[in-house]
């Protein structure tokens, strides 16, 4: 190789080497609780969970779609939109003693349909009153985030008959497995009535390690409660005639959980709880989702920027991990194999996907592979590519 050729080289790799809350809504003129959210970082045999956290919340009581004192539609929208792949968990209470909702979906508030399947989990009824809890994992088809208040989601339940005095409590969560049928664990529900200091308890239910617990809690007194231990509360919504609280909690390990509730009623009262267990996605390999680029010459940037996904064992992406993401020459092409990887060769993995923008290779060769690693995580190889000349 002549002295031009190496300098040339050395040249084009120096230009080379360069280098992401929780809405509360409440009812006018009720204080609520504050809610509470955070990161819990997990590991299970097997894989990385990933970190469920809650997203978005929503509550409100005496709603309706044009009407005041009765209807059919019973909605609420979204502050901010939810990241898409997120969990939607929708609880409705309402005057009435059976399930007449026959259907739970969501729009836009500009009125456009967004068609998010959601699944009933739950449904109670005692002394006149009903509370619902359904379930949507993989939400989307909504623009995220959203551009203007006209296109926030709303969760809306459509009754076969007029109700009164309905409320609703959303909360969306990150990290839930997307598949519903894997993510729906156990779930319990109970009501009943005290006159004094009375536990309500939903029931205890197996959980999964690192699954999400949501535990919802309704009476038709407006007195102090207190939730569940060991749970972070969501948020309180009350007006003249019941009030709604919700409380969630993630799992560190396989068990159990039975959230309990302490309502301090001066006279008969009805409580409802609920809880229901969503499972974790769990992270267990690395794939590429933008390869190297094979029209690449020594020491130039790869363009356009290689990007690594972190996967669940059925290739969806895990958009709740956190962690980071390192790259690495797999097999060199060069011809003696002598070839250096240069750039920012670890980097943080944002919504699930690691980009590497300024990767560069210092001497040609052909079938050269990226091999990307993380944790305990299997390792992912790229394509093969080549530096030409």
């Amino acid at each position: 190789m002549t002295n031009t050729l190496k300098h040339f080289r050395l040249i084009l790799l120096a230009l080379a080497a360069v280098t992401v809350g929780c809405a509360e809504s409440f009812d006018p003129g009720a204080p609520a609780s504050a809610p509470a959210g955070g990161v819990h970082a997990l590991v299970v045999s097997g894989g990385v969970a990933s970190d469920i956290t809650i997203d978005q919340i929503e509550a409100a009581l005496n709603i309706g779609i044009g009407w005041t004192n009765g209807g059919t539609h019973v909605g609420k929208e979204f502050d901010a939109n939810p990241q898409l792949g997120d969990a939607i968990v929708a609880t409705f209470v309402w005057r009435g003693t059976s399930n007449t909702i026959t259907d739970v979906t969501d729009h836009l508030e500009d009125g456009t349909p967004v068609g998010n399947s959601y699944t009933l989990v739950d449904y109670t009824t005692a002394n006149g009153w009903s509370v619902a809890t359904y379930v949507a994992t993989n939400v989307g088809k909504y623009p995220y985030p959203s551009p203007s208040p006209d296109k926030n989601l709303a969760v809306h339940a459509i009754f076969s008959d007029v109700v009164s005095d309905a409320g609703e409590m959303i909360t969306a969560y990150r990290g839930v497995n997307p598949v519903a049928a894997v993510a729906l664990g156990a779930h319990s529900a109970a009501s009943g009535t005290g006159s004094t200091t009375t536990i309500a308890d939903p029931g205890t239910i197996a959980v999964n390690p690192g699954a999400l617990a949501y535990s919802f809690s309704m009476s038709d007194a407006i007195v102090d409660l207190t939730g569940p231990a060991n749970f972070n509360p969501i948020t309180a919504v009350w007006n003249t005639t019941n009030k709604i609280q919700g409380e969630y909690a993630v799992t560190s390990a396989a068990g159990t959980v039975d959230p309990q509730w302490t309502w301090s009623f001066t006279a008969p009262s009805t409580w409802f709880a609920h809880v229901v267990a969503l499972n974790p996605q769990v992270a267990t390999h690395l794939g590429f989702r933008v390869q190297p680029s094979s029209t690449t010459l020594p020491g130039q940037t790869i363009t356009p920027a290689v990007q690594v996904a972190v996967l669940d064992d059925q290739g969806n992406t895990v958009t709740g991990f956190n962690g980071t993401v390192t790259v690495a020459l797999g097999h060199d092409g060069s011809l003696f194999g002598n070839a250096r990887l240069s750039g920012t060769l670890t980097v943080s993995v944002v919504n699930g996907i690691a980009t590497f923008n300024d990767l560069s290779v210092d001497e040609p060769g052909m079938g050269y592979t990226l091999k990307a690693s993380t944790g305990n995580l299997t390792a992912g190889t790229s394509a093969a590519f080549n530096v030409t000349l």
